[in-house]
């Protein structure tokens, strides 16, 4: 028996809606990996992008556990000498809320060409609304 290896013309691709509004960063972020990845499908297979696209709205009513929203950093560095700069989430959720939930799917996608392929099908807004509403995104329930 041969192993299957799915072709891009075979891959069809749905759109899902998330509500992040009250939900745990890092447990939705996981379940929404998962379905960029394409895990959730039978014809899944790690080399090849079989994943759906995401919008997930409410991205500023995001919520954490415990004492994360004042003592979680999250660190960039700016390319000089020095310049490594960190923000805690309390105030990255204030000036980007979108930033927080990419990084946290970004950093559960695979680290090459094709999990910078597979974030690309995340959409993420602060707001409620979305310009996606002619794709017909169905609610995901996570």
């Amino acid at each position: 028996m041969k192993t299957y290896q799915p072709k891009k013309e075979e891959i069809e691709r749905r759109w899902y809606l998330v509500n992040a509004e009250g939900k745990i960063l890092g447990r939705m972020a996981t379940q929404v990996a998962r379905v960029l990845k394409g895990k959730h499908k039978p014809i899944y297979s790690p080399s090849v992008d079989t994943g759906d696209f995401i919008v997930v709205v409410n991205a500023k009513k995001v919520a954490l556990t415990g004492k994360k929203m004042k003592d979680k950093k999250y660190y960039h560095h700016t390319g000089y000498p020095g310049g490594i700069r960190e923000t805690s989430a309390e105030k990255l959720l204030a000036r980007k809320p979108t930033e927080m939930i990419r990084i946290a799917v970004k950093g559960m996608l695979p680290k090459n060409s094709l999990g910078r392929q597979m974030l690309r099908k995340l959409k993420i807004y602060a707001v409620p609304n979305h310009p996606h509403e002619a794709q017909g995104p169905v609610p995901l329930e996570l």
